[in-house]
Formats: C-alpha cells, sequence, structure tokens
C-alpha cells in the first residue's frame, strides 16, 4: 500500500519536473513533552497556470502526467499508512487543484513516531538513515537530521538537461516552533523568530540536491 503510494507521489513530482517554481515546506509544533503536530506542503501555485494545461496531457519530455484520480489516490494511500503508524493521530489533508497546493499533517505522541514513518518510506533504499528527528528534553534540544546521499545526487545527474533547469526557482523551507525559548541553531542558515519561539531555514533545492547546503540543525532550547 505504501510503496503503491510512494509510485504516486514520484508521478505527482513528475509535474513539477515540466514546470519549475515548486516550494516544499516542512512544519512542526513541538511540545514540551515531545508531542506535537507535523504538516508537509507541496506548493506549485506559482506554475498554476501551466500545470492546468499540463494536466491535459498524458506525458511531458518522458514523464507521464498524474490525474487527479491519481493524486487522490496518493491521498488515500498515505493516509492509510498513517492510521497504522502508532503515535499518529489527528490525520488531515488539503487539495488545492486550483492553486496546486497541497498539505498533509497530523499528531504524534513523540518524534520517535514521525521516524517510524520515514524509516517505512526508505526501507530497502540503500540507506539506514532512519532517525530525521530527536528531541532530549532534559538536555534542552530538538535536532533535525540530515545525511546527504550520494544517490540523490547521481539521479538529479541522469535526468536531462532540460529537466535539471526546474528545480532552479524550487526550495525546501522548514519551520519549527517551540513552546520553550529557542537560545541557538547550528544551521548557520537558519533564523531564529524575533520572538525567540520558532526557527526558520529556506534553502533552494539544488544546493540541497548537491550537497552544498543542508537542513540538519540542532536547535537548543532554554532551560
Amino acid at each position: 500500500m505504501l510503496k503503491r503510494a510512494l509510485v504516486y507521489f514520484t508521478l505527482f513530482l513528475c509535474i513539477s519536473l515540466s514546470t519549475g517554481c515548486f516550494d516544499i515546506l516542512e512544519e512542526i509544533q513541538l511540545n514540551k513533552n515531545g508531542s506535537g503536530t507535523i504538516m508537509v506542503t507541496l506548493n506549485m501555485s506559482k506554475s498554476k497556470t501551466k500545470l492546468a494545461s499540463l494536466m491535459l496531457l498524458d506525458s511531458v519530455n518522458g514523464h507521464k502526467i498524474p490525474s487527479e484520480d491519481d493524486i487522490n489516490e496518493f491521498f488515500k494511500d498515505a493516509i492509510y499508512h498513517l492510521e497504522k503508524t502508532p503515535g499518529i493521530s489527528n490525520i488531515k489533508k488539503t487539495k488545492d487543484f486550483s492553486n496546486y497546493v497541497f498539505t498533509l499533517s497530523c499528531d504524534f505522541n513523540s518524534v520517535e513516531n514521525v521516524n517510524i514513518i520515514f524509516k517505512d518510506l526508505i526501507k530497502n533504499k540503500g540507506t539506514n538513515n532512519y532517525t530525521n528527528l530527536s528531541y532530549n528534553p532534559s538536555a534542552h534540544y530538538f535536532k533535525r537530521h540530515f545525511t546527504q546521499e550520494e544517490l540523490i545526487k547521481k539521479s538529479f545527474y541522469k535526468l536531462k538537461s532540460e529537466d535539471r533547469k526546474v528545480f532552479d526557482g524550487a526550495s525546501y523551507t522548514c519551520i519549527y516552533r517551540f513552546q520553550d525559548k529557542v537560545r541557538a541553531v547550528s544551521n548557520t542558515d537558519a533564523k531564529i523568530a524575533p520572538n525567540k519561539g520558532a526557527v526558520f531555514l529556506k534553502i533552494d533545492a539544488l544546493s540541497l540536491i548537491l550537497g552544498e547546503k543542508n537542513i540538519q540543525n540542532k536547535i537548543e532550547l532554554t532551560k
């Protein structure tokens, strides 16, 4: 079931390979006890006019264009998987086919519940980097783990030159909100909100793919 969801998600991203200007947003609201909410957003609204035309086609540049039914099937499979994951609840989705903005969110009892989701996604993909998030309340820090995979870079260089160009306008953004005040961050590209209650990090997708920058970040919280 999850494998099929990943297939549809790949098809979904193929739309972006024909348009460019897409943004992925990862948001986490973390409570003091380690529970919280995570939301992932795929925003392709900057290319909505072109997307509307592309959705009428079967394929572009050799990439299959998913239909609305394909995208709906992805959400169905993804939600099914989330419902089966321990510690995950309050699953929500939004699908805006007018502006091409899609979100998926859920509550978690512990960041380890989120790591289980990622573990299932990348199982048998030649990596053991299952830990994406960690939180140590006694040491007062939250960490977003990230390890650059050479497979990602190799896959990028296998793309046709016209397909690579679309990543020039793409970005990956992380926003983390806390009940405690933020004292420091390890990623030099990250910014602490003026109220000290959140951390913002935005990186262009190309730098992330090529390993020039990454989203790894250790966020120290006040005691």
